[in-house]
């Protein structure tokens, strides 16, 4: 099962854990690049595997 997007990435996140879709939400929420270990970070929007997403 797919976590949704988080419609709200620069609300306070609590418990839960900031998803992002893709690297347009990414870019649309300011928080590109991403790097290992930061919330919303995944694997599948780092495409050459080098701990950098949507750079």
């Amino acid at each position: 099962m797919e976590k949704p997007e988080n419609l709200f990435p620069d609300a306070p996140a609590g418990d839960e854990e900031v998803v992002y879709a893709n690297c347009a939400a990414v870019r649309e929420a300011g928080k590109a690049p991403l790097y290992k270990g930061d919330p919303g970070y995944s694997s599948k929007l780092d495409r050459d595997g080098d701990g950098v997403a949507c750079q």
